[in-house]
């Protein structure tokens, strides 16, 4: 397994990762509340790759999970009290965070997560921020066992009533 940056031939291989995941989650529970060509699509992985700030974990040349890493926050963080004060620059924020159905369970999230950390470290940011939607306790359980603290909860504003409130999650570095 390695982690690496997406480059713009992997669009197409992270387009149907997207998508066999969205098509698993709508067999089971929804637990992050994302639709097929709703979130997270083809531009969400052009724009990761473009902005230089996706990255794969690969599995014998597979991509079996993605994270996307960069320093946007939503509007909402700011109605929150963070655990540490801290400029944009300084804040490293956790996007789609993806795993293949057929690497679920295997520690795959875990290892991304690992490796967002050790990014923030290297780019000398002082905090890891993320959101997550209130009904997705895999993912609440994960970053909790990670150690990320829980800030508070919020509307994103997001225009679908499944998605309204998202917990906030914090690791002070």
């Amino acid at each position: 397994m390695k982690i690496e940056a997406g480059i713009a031939d992997d669009i197409s291989q992270l387009e149907k990762l997207y998508n066999d995941v969205n098509d698993y989650l709508q067999q089971g529970v929804n637990f992050s509340g994302w639709a097929k060509g709703v979130y997270p699509t083809k531009e969400t992985a052009e724009i990761g790759i473009n902005e230089k700030s996706l990255f794969c974990l690969r599995v014998e040349d597979k991509i079996a999970g993605s994270i996307i890493l960069n320093h946007k926050q939503e509007k909402a963080y700011d109605k929150v009290a963070w655990g540490l004060k801290a400029a944009d620059n300084q804040v490293i924020v956790i996007h789609t965070l993806v795993v293949h159905p057929k690497f679920m369970k295997q520690g795959i999230a875990h290892q991304l997560i690992e490796f967002a950390k050790g990014y923030a470290i290297r780019k000398s940011a002082k905090t890891i921020r993320l959101d997550v939607a209130v009904q997705n306790s895999p993912a609440i359980s994960l970053y909790e066992k990670c150690g990320y603290v829980y800030v508070g909860t919020v509307d994103l504003g997001l225009e679908y009533e499944h998605l309204k409130w998202f917990k906030l999650y914090e690791l002070i570095l």
